[in-house]
């Protein structure tokens, strides 16, 4: 006996041991899981879905979570001088062992169903069984703030990180030294940033207003 399944867009003949590769499912080597999408059932009595065969399915064993190969796309405009791109790919695949193809009863197998790791379905899955966090609380403004943004370059999010370092006023940010700024372009990972936007002097200006 054999069987035309539908998985991740495309359609396989298989029979009990053939082992295939198909789109990336999600599921653990070991697994066994079932496909549900049956168009044919073929041998002694042949049967057509419409589109589906009711009932049926194809149960397979999961063996290892693979790559195909490489594909190499190359793209070059002519009327674009020194216009080309080479993008290299290899698509994610699941390699299965064919084991039991029922012809009836699927519903009540109780084997976990194949879902495809990048479909709506997976993702829903995933969201239900992985716990909602909690919403974190904006951190309070610290009272006696300046407002650090009318310095060069500093926008909330970068506001955000300078409270988070402890920096709430022009007169901190003025009375830096070498050592300070130094610390604090490595803190906040933007090398040379506080000298070339001249964060000290501004603050020294903002300071004494």
């Amino acid at each position: 006996m054999f069987a035309v399944m539908k998985t991740g867009g495309k359609q396989y003949k298989v029979q009990s041991g053939d082992i295939l590769r198909v789109e990336k499912l999600a599921a653990d080597a070991g697994e066994t899981v079932q496909f549900n999408e049956i168009l044919m059932l073929g041998g002694d009595a042949p049967v057509l879905g419409a589109p589906m065969v009711d009932g049926a399915a194809v149960q397979a064993e999961v063996i290892d979570q693979i790559k195909g190969d490489k594909v190499i796309n190359f793209v070059r405009r002519r009327r674009k001088h020194s216009s080309k791109r080479t993008k290299g790919h290899r698509q994610k695949l699941t390699l299965i062992k064919v084991g039991e193809i029922l012809t009836s009863g699927a519903d009540k197998s109780g084997v976990k169903a194949a879902v495809g790791a990048g479909s709506v379905a997976g993702v829903a899955v995933a969201a239900a069984e992985k716990p909602a966090k909690p919403a974190k609380a904006a951190a309070p403004a610290a009272d006696g703030a300046d407002d650090l943004k009318k310095l060069s370059g500093v926008g909330p999010a970068l506001e955000k990180k300078l409270h988070e370092a402890g920096v709430t006023t022009f007169a901190q940010i003025a009375a830096w030294t070498d050592e300070d700024v130094a610390a604090m372009d490595e803190k906040l990972s933007f090398k040379g940033r506080i000298e070339r936007e001249g964060w000290i002097a501004q603050a020294q200006e903002l300071a004494a207003n």
